[in-house]
């Protein structure tokens, strides 16, 4: 059986590798970039560096900066309208997952419109949209090396879930100097995410030869190095390991899929307005506790993996380690409980059966390797009380 691999045509990898950005336009043929990004990136002077590198290629680019975290119908539009006034021919995603996510879904829409709960899943979006390059500045998203987008939609408070090519970026970035600044708090929540990413890709029903290799791959880089760079923020050795960590666990969930974390965080961040990755930690040790009966070996893998168990112990050992693991990276990384976050119990007791049906809608848990019911999903999220 084949599988089909899709990866970005440029991949840029290593310290200053922003610099190769007007080549890749150049070789692209587009000369009009916007630049999309969120107001933080233009306060630590990014965009401004960007700008000087591109004009030193006689580049000019403007740049929209209106992305929010958690990106919705809203504020997507809102990117659409201004790509489509000023006619650019390709868009340079600066930031985390939000401005990325939020520079797919208009590179889709400011070529082909309509609005973006036309293009949710089932619907696979294999149309091309503008050319993206992506230009991650945390270590977590993995959403430069991805054909996913999730985008709110505003009228049902629904994580939609875009999936296809088209959502590809043409270039990705991988330029660890840019992650430097990130606050611990950024800093936890990404590398958890990216963490979550290659753990439910190599355990993913979809798994394959290829998407193990990189998921395995990402796990060692960051296992040891994700505690390292929340205590020491300027440990660069450990900063480069994790941000291709976190592309390469990007690589391996876009050509293998997310499993029943992410299909349980998606409403999580909906409801309560969690951030991505902090709602994937708070998940992250119940869900592999729940899950490891129905794929003992691989889950042990994954503890060898990351560091968790030594390559001798047995799968019960590793298992137990790797949950043991699991949890000490949240207790030492603050990952608070949804109580300690503020989320209103009452107001989680009236939403949980529709956070549920939204998870299952998703799709994603159909690749867990134990399938949920929407009465243990219910269940699971309880839990995140006791």
């Amino acid at each position: 059986m084949s599988h089909t691999i899709l990866l970005p045509r440029f991949l840029e990898v290593g310290k200053n590798a922003r610099e190769k950005i007007p080549y890749i336009l150049k070789s692209l043929g587009c000369n009009k970039p916007l630049i999309i990004t969120d107001q933080m990136m233009v306060k630590l002077g990014y965009i401004a560096d960007i700008q000087k590198i591109l004009k030193s290629e006689n580049i000019e680019a403007d740049f929209f900066d209106q992305t929010i975290p958690e990106p919705t119908s809203s504020s997507i539009e809102a990117g659409v309208q201004f790509i489509q006034a000023h006619q650019y021919d390709s868009i340079i995603a600066v930031g985390g997952g939000s401005p990325i996510d939020s520079a797919k879904a208009i590179g889709i829409l400011g070529r082909y419109g309509g609005k973006i709960r036309d293009y949710k899943f089932p619907r696979q979006v294999n149309e091309q949209g503008l050319p993206i390059i992506a230009v991650p500045t945390t270590a977590g998203t993995g959403s430069e090396a991805t054909k996913f987008t999730i985008i709110t939609d505003d009228e049902s408070n629904e994580k939609m879930l875009c999936v296809g090519a088209g959502f590809m970026p043409i270039a990705a970035i991988v330029d660890y100097e840019l992650t430097l600044s990130l606050p611990a708090r950024t800093t936890a929540d990404t590398g958890i995410d990216a963490l979550t990413h290659a753990i439910e890709a190599y355990t993913s029903k979809k798994a394959n030869l290829y998407s193990d290799t990189q998921a395995l791959e990402a796990m060692r880089l960051i296992g040891p190095n994700l505690k390292k760079v929340y205590f020491d923020p300027n440990d660069e050795v450990a900063r480069e390991a994790l941000m291709l960590g976190a592309t390469l666990a990007g690589v391996a969930f876009n050509n293998a899929s997310v499993a029943l974390v992410h299909g349980m965080s998606r409403p999580i961040g909906a409801f309560f307005h969690v951030p991505h990755g902090l709602s994937n930690a708070m998940l992250l040790p119940m869900i592999i506790e729940y899950s490891i009966p129905a794929e003992p070996e691989k889950y042990a893998d994954c503890a060898k993996a990351m560091g968790a168990a030594q390559q001798n112990d047995s799968v019960e050992s590793a298992n137990a380690k790797l949950i043991e693991a699991l949890k000490d990276i949240n207790i030492s990384l603050q990952v608070p409980t949804l109580e300690a976050f503020g989320a209103d119990k009452q107001y989680f007791d009236e939403v949980v059966n529709t956070m549920a049906e939204q998870a299952l809608a998703s799709g994603s848990p159909s690749n867990n390797p134990r399938l949920p019911t929407k009465q243990e999903i219910v269940k699971l999220y309880q839990q995140l009380w006791c």
